[in-house]
């Protein structure tokens, strides 16, 4: 009998299972798909010699994550590149606001838009580099995390901390009219920002566009040598080199509670594979309470609290096999890894205002990846390997565009969204299509058979939104990966700190589950138990 099962052998699954595997326990770790990463994969989709990346394809979170670094994964076989730029924005005027590892070069073009953005820009970035430390150690380790709050608060002082409690509740449009005058510090920042399901007049949403662009400035949006898979293959390699068992084509159906205590779980096939100390699940909470739990194990106001989950926006996204770069009017974006195409901060709230409405956006916002740029490796020489996604709105009640979609999702719909985001590159880069090779499309729904916790194309375990984040994520309750069913833990995004490929929601369960099997386990256990039950029933 393993010490303990882990489900699911994407990122944080394979976190926890080496964070456990280090500690001296045995880990089974159980996969559905027919081989582990999870949303970190990548293959030959398209055509013959070009590597694109299935899911997540840039890694800043990666790249300043304690989690991540303390695995050491480069004697792994993992590399790290960058392209030229990180981040390019074309504004309405012509212009482009660039986001370069070169602070100087980030500066000058935020002050051609409007004269001191790029001083604004410098304060913030210095900002950032004296609380960096502190706050990433606060964001990848269980809630609340005392010590490194302690450490924030003597760098900021009392009245720093107590804006800095205001800015994280702060719309992104509100802040960028307090920090910026200029059209291109917004379109960056904003464009950030959109990465989450956060639209720019949201509360909230400042701290996600900030936090982005900083990590932009500071270490850049790197890529793994070779493709995405070559992360999870040396997290794989690491956890087997450790004994981990991984075992893909495993889908668990049902987690055995007994006594109130999960002791086992069942795969499709009928297995039952015991754990003796915990089961870690590295899947969204709905799929793990509702369908692998069973909400009759659950106390009742837990239940109620899940009909409230909101998944974050759906997604539809395309990769190309391009016989050339992309033919960009204007030549930054050609240096740039991510381009974000939406306009300016208003046509962003626009698009935004649409998916909260329920309709499918008319001109849809796009966040471009070349990877080629980044990666020379990905593609044959003067080729390039490029994708773009885009949001959709998870319940459709409208189509702002001409076509009445519906959200059915099927072919005849998913084709209508890629004409929508091919014409929005090619008025861009006049020329685009007839560079295209070969494409490959994944709708919403082809993301959720793919990965059973990208729900319609849900990218993050659930909304970014404040309502949902710290003590309120999952649901309401400690902000911590325990569950109502002692020995079960919640290990994927939809725990704190969220999504993203960092490893803290997975590191943060072993690290509880570890804990609770320690000399004070019983006590913490009790105390976690008691808790709950204060909250729940």
């Amino acid at each position: 009998m393993p010490d303990a099962v882990v489900i699911g052998a994407g990122p944080n699954g394979l976190v926890a299972a080496n964070r456990l595997a280090d500690a001296g326990w045995s880990v089974v770790l159980l996969e559905a798909a027919s081989d582990p990463g999870g949303a970190v994969k990548t293959a030959e989709v398209t055509a013959p010699g070009f590597h694109n990346d299935l899911f997540s394809a840039f890694y800043p979170m990666s790249a300043v994550s304690p989690v991540i670094r303390d695995l050491r994964l480069e004697e792994h076989g993992l590399e790290w590149t960058h392209a030229p730029l990180v981040v390019a924005h074309p504004t309405p005027d012509g212009r482009v606001a660039i986001l370069s590892r070169d602070i100087d070069r980030t500066a000058a073009s935020l002050d051609a838009y409007h004269p001191g953005d790029g001083a604004a820009w410098r304060s913030l970035a210095a900002n950032f580099r004296a609380i960096k430390e502190p706050l990433f150690d606060a964001l990848f380790r269980p809630f609340p995390p005392v010590t490194p709050a302690v450490r924030i608060a003597r760098q900021l002082g009392s009245g720093g901390m107590l804006r800095f409690a205001r800015f994280f509740t702060l719309p992104l449009r509100r802040w960028i009219d307090e920090e910026f005058g200029g059209e291109g510090a917004a379109s960056l920042i904003a464009g950030n920002a959109l990465h989450s399901d956060l639209g720019p007049d949201q509360a909230g949403s400042a701290v996600f566009g900030w936090l982005l662009a900083m990590l932009a400035q500071d270490v850049g949006f790197p890529v793994p040598v070779g493709g995405a898979g070559r992360l999870t293959g040396a997290m794989a390699s690491r956890a087997r080199s450790r004994g981990v068992e991984i075992v893909c084509d495993a889908p668990v159906e049902r987690v055995v509670v007994k006594n109130g205590r999960a002791v086992a779980v069942v795969t499709a096939d009928g297995r039952e594979v015991p754990a003796a100390r915990a089961i870690l699940a590295a899947v969204d909470a709905p799929q793990l309470f509702r369908s692998m739990v069973g909400l009759e194990a659950l106390p009742a106001r837990l239940a109620r609290d899940l009909d409230r989950f909101q998944w974050d926006n759906g997604t539809l996204k395309v990769d190309w096999a391009l016989d050339r770069p992309i033919p960009w009017r204007q030549p930054e974006l050609g240096e740039a890894g991510t381009v974000h195409l939406g306009g300016d901060l208003d046509a962003m709230s626009r698009y935004s205002a649409q998916l909260s409405m329920g309709q499918v956006p008319d001109r849809p916002y796009a966040v471009v990846g070349q990877m080629t740029t980044s990666d020379p490796t990905r593609s044959p020489a003067g080729t390039e390997v490029a994708w773009a996604y885009t949001h959709l709105p998870q319940r459709v009640r409208g189509d702002a565009g001409p076509d009445g979609l519906t959200g059915r999702w099927d072919a005849k719909e998913v084709d209508v969204v890629v004409g929508r985001l091919e014409q929005t590159i090619e008025d861009a880069a006049p020329g685009f299509r007839k560079t295209i090779i070969a494409r490959y499309v994944v709708g919403p729904w082809e993301l959720h058979a793919a990965d059973r916790s990208l729900w319609q194309g849900a990218l993050n375990g659930g909304s970014a939104s404040i309502h949902q984040q710290l003590f309120w994520r999952p649901v309401p309750g400690l902000g911590r990966p325990e569950t109502p069913i002692a020995g079960l833990y919640l290990a994927s995004a939809s725990a704190h700190p969220g999504g993203s490929v960092h490893g803290g929601c997975g590191a943060n369960a072993a690290t509880v589950a570890l804990r609770h099997a320690g000399v004070l386990g019983p006590a913490r256990s009790r105390l976690s138990q008691r808790l709950q039950d204060a909250i729940y029933r």
